[in-house]
């Protein structure tokens, strides 16, 4: 299966790869590899600055809808100033003669969240303030009316002293917007394991859908696997997250709860927003612990088959026992 960086290389015969230049943009590397969009390091060889170039995937420029949703960056960038967001510096269409969309953003020395939890999990000590972060981002920008969508590990950079960044990535979409179903957003790109059971159903989608991407990417953060680790995508549908305390018993109730509430199926009863999920992580030592429902139905659901499989090995032994016990006592 080619990835995206093969997908962009073979788009126009234009090979996008270190060395090579965009218009008067040189590539040095890869810094982010998403399903909308590919992030480089690049150096403006006519300030001999350090930008960060982010190039659409061939299918976002090729779908009219998507396309102009990368776009709209621009227009979104104009309306948001925040520390935490990556600037944009410039925007440059097919049509000005390079034979690539891509936008300009100013460079952020850090690496990927990606990268930083493929050296392992963090400890909640670690993973908590990071996160709080991302929700202090999330939520900046929803109080501007713009949803992110698509927030996935490769769109957050992580840099000295755990400095966060958002890396936009051209799905974001403004609040009553024309709706794009997720439908038509997954035929292009592909189905993420952090999108929420909403968006998976081609729902409407609005501020709680990030909060549930923050979820699970705060889950892997401290657990070191997803929620729901199993090869269906759909998982999310049917099944519960596997209980953090099941996988690591030193993780607190009160810690588990606050994942619980942010990766609930239901949006309703998810958190209301971001700032509700960073205050809780905040903390912590005031957030009530429920009796949740889910945690029992998971170990069930564990259990069955258990249960099943005691079941029949004692169907098999009954025979085996009582034939035993027949020549036990016949020899006697």
């Amino acid at each position: 299966m080619k990835t995206p960086m093969d997908q962009l290389n073979d788009r126009d015969g234009t090979a996008v790869k270190p060395g090579a230049q965009v218009d008067h943009y040189r590539i040095e590397g890869v810094v982010a590899e998403g399903r909308a969009a590919t992030t480089f390091r690049a150096t403006d060889v006519l300030t001999n600055r350090t930008v960060a170039l982010v190039i659409p995937s061939p299918e976002i420029e090729a779908d009219p809808v998507l396309s102009k949703r990368f776009q709209r960056e621009e227009e979104i960038d104009k309306a948001l100033e925040h520390p935490g967001l990556i600037k944009l510096i410039e925007k440059h269409g097919r049509e000005q003669g390079s034979g690539h969309s891509y936008l300009v953003r100013e460079w952020f020395d850090g690496i990927s969240l990606r990268e930083l939890m493929a050296n392992g999990k963090l400890a909640p000590e670690r993973a908590i303030p990071i996160t709080v972060s991302i929700c202090e981002i999330a939520d900046y920008v929803h109080s501007h009316g713009v949803v992110l969508r698509d927030l996935e590990p490769e769109h957050i950079l992580v840099g000295e002293n755990e400095q966060v960044r958002l890396i936009h990535v051209g799905v974001t979409s403004k609040l009553g917007a024309r709706r794009l179903t997720f439908t038509k957003l997954s035929q292009v790109i592909g189905t993420s394991r952090y999108i929420s059971p909403e968006e998976l159903l081609g729902k409407h989608s609005d501020i709680r859908s990030d909060v549930y991407s923050i979820g699970v990417m705060f889950y892997e953060m401290v657990m070191g696997q997803l929620p729901f680790p199993g090869p269906r995508i759909d998982d999310r549908l049917t099944s519960y997250p596997v209980p953090p305390r099941e996988l690591d018993p030193s993780i607190s109730p009160q810690l588990q709860e606050v994942m619980y509430r942010a990766l609930e199926r239901d949006p309703q009863n998810r958190y209301a927003s971001a700032r509700e999920f960073a205050l809780d992580l905040a903390h912590l030592d005031q957030v009530g612990v429920t009796d949740r429902p889910e945690l029992r139905e998971w170990r069930e659901q564990q259990n069955s088959p258990i249960r099943k499989l005691a079941l029949y090995a004692a169907l098999v032994l009954i025979p085996v026992v009582i034939f035993g016990l027949m020549l036990y006592f016949a020899k006697r």
